[in-house]
């Protein structure tokens, strides 16, 4: 590769927002949806033993993780996260209400990130105590949502004994099917 074969720094920056973007919104949420879908409130709330936590714990916790780092630690609004609650909580949060926060959350997120700038990626910010990049705090909240959503499937599977049709390989080829209704191969 030559330097005239170079990608600009800010062209990189943009389409790593972009796709944290994308997973957030339209990759991890949809699935979410798919199991809340498929659960009733209670077992939402169910939890395997006192040590676990409960889908609807991690809702919280989605919610509360990506508030403290995007939009409080990138978008500058008031940390107000209580993070011990997001686990303490035993009540029957119906899962409407759960899926509502975290979808407004996912929303506030997607408009700090559509708003980010470039150059920023590499500067220093204080979240959860820690010196990070916006670069770092990105991934952080990407990837957590992205191991969550699969403990949230995998106790949704647990729960209902169901496949969740997430994809569908009748062409012989994967074909995403959880933007939709139930359709389609595990």
């Amino acid at each position: 590769m030559t330097a005239q074969d170079t990608v600009p720094e800010s062209e990189v920056t943009q389409a790593f927002v972009q796709q944290a973007r994308e997973l957030l919104k339209n990759g991890y949420l949809p699935k979410i949806k798919r199991c809340l879908e498929s659960l009733t409130d209670e077992q939402v709330w169910w939890r395997a033993n006192p040590e676990s936590n409960s889908i609807g714990n991690l809702l919280l916790h989605l919610s509360g993780n990506a508030r403290q780092w995007i939009v409080s630690g990138l978008g500058g609004e008031v940390d107000q996260r209580e993070r011990q609650h997001e686990f303490d909580e035993r009540s029957t949060i119906p899962r409407a209400e759960l899926l509502s926060a975290l979808e407004q959350t996912l929303n506030d997120v997607d408009r700090i990130l559509a708003g980010f700038e470039p150059e920023r990626i590499l500067d220093h910010r204080k979240i959860q105590g820690n010196k990070v990049t916006p670069l770092e705090a990105i991934f952080h909240v990407t990837e957590h949502f992205s191991m969550h959503t699969g403990q949230i499937i995998l106790l949704t599977k647990l729960l209902t004994a169901t496949d969740l049709r997430f994809y569908d390989f009748e062409a012989g080829a994967p074909v995403e099917r959880w933007r939709s209704g139930p359709s389609g191969g595990s």
